[in-house]
């Protein structure tokens, strides 16, 4: 006797349609190689979802939830500003759960559905920074270049691990790597703190 399969949630869906994204961008986001993929039919996708647009939209909401505001309540209590930042690199560069996600929104900045989540995520995500970095003693105009220029950072760090792994090895499980870009960008905003003192 065959044993049924068990039924695919709404979050199954979900992570698979996280997973193409970072593969292959928006495109791959599409029910009938996600269907497959999950070994499912059709009809899976239309019991959680009206439409494609339907399931891009959760999985962007999902990375919206997880990758910032999530994130931001993890280290929010942190009262030391310094070590709220330390914990926030840590979390954002070693706890990816798709990995290659984040340049793949990056490139796909244009697209209708992506755009108003990847502006509400930047603007979330550099006024954090900036108030981490104001709440470390930097003037507000400074805290916000300093949470640009962090920001920056990730961005290419992630951009760089994606495309070209190989290359920069460092950006893949390079430990000591990791920690000497975490202690600059701390130090970055510490090093501008004492010089504007």
């Amino acid at each position: 006797m065959a044993v049924p399969k068990p039924r695919l949630t709404r979050t199954d869906w979900i992570t698979a349609a996280l997973t193409a994204l970072a593969e292959g961008g928006v495109s791959a986001v599409a029910v009938d190689p996600l269907a497959k993929r999950l070994d499912v039919t059709r009809g899976s996708f239309y019991w959680h979802f009206k439409s494609r647009d339907d399931l891009l939209l959760s999985a962007l909401e999902w990375w919206e939830q997880e990758g910032t505001a999530s994130v931001i309540d993890r280290v929010g209590h942190l009262t030391d500003p310094w070590e709220r930042l330390r914990a926030l690199f840590h979390i954002a560069l070693t706890e990816d759960p798709t990995d290659g996600l984040e340049p793949a929104l990056v490139a796909h900045a244009d697209d209708p559905l992506v755009a108003p989540a990847l502006h509400r995520v930047t603007a979330r995500r550099l006024d954090f920074l900036t108030v981490a970095y104001t709440d470390a003693g930097l003037p507000p105009d400074r805290a916000r270049v300093q949470a640009v220029v962090t920001y920056s950072a990730y961005i290419g760090w992630t951009e760089l691990r994606r495309a070209a792994p190989t290359v920069a090895t460092e950006t893949v499980d390079d430990p000591a790597a990791l920690e000497y870009l975490i202690e600059s960008l701390v130090q970055g905003g510490q090093d501008k703190q004492d010089k504007s003192s």
